[in-house]
């Protein structure tokens, strides 16, 4: 678990496109870390908005999941002086299976740092 950030780290966390960072790493985003209340994707104080719910707190899709992850790994890509710090996205309060989200995350920029049992030898 994380519980401190380096001035150059970046929390990314599991959002909903409304914003609302009620539970989970979400609450710890925004009580701990800066993240802003409805901002639910992208930057965001000293984190990453990664959405795996939508706007009415449903599921977003595989498709969306994919669309998202391209959109965090161009911000690390455009920002290779900050380390983005992955933590388990999709797999609390959205409730996706571990794996599915894991494999959602191949060939990550060098500066996304993946959960420990999510990296590969």
């Amino acid at each position: 678990m994380i519980s401190s950030l380096k001035p150059n780290e970046i929390f990314v966390f599991g959002s909903n496109l409304a914003g609302e960072h009620g539970g989970g790493a979400a609450r710890q985003a925004h009580c701990e870390f800066g993240a802003e209340w409805g901002v639910g994707q992208g930057l965001t104080g000293q984190c990453y908005a990664f959405p795996t719910l939508g706007r009415r707190l449903e599921k977003v899709s595989f498709t969306a999941l994919g669309f998202f992850r391209d959109h965090l790994y161009r911000c690390c890509v455009e920002n290779p002086n900050k380390t983005f710090l992955l933590t388990k996205v999709g797999c609390g309060i959205a409730g996706y299976p571990e794996e599915t989200m894991r494999s959602l995350f191949t060939d990550p920029p060098l500066n996304l740092i993946l959960p420990e049992d999510w990296r590969t030898a």
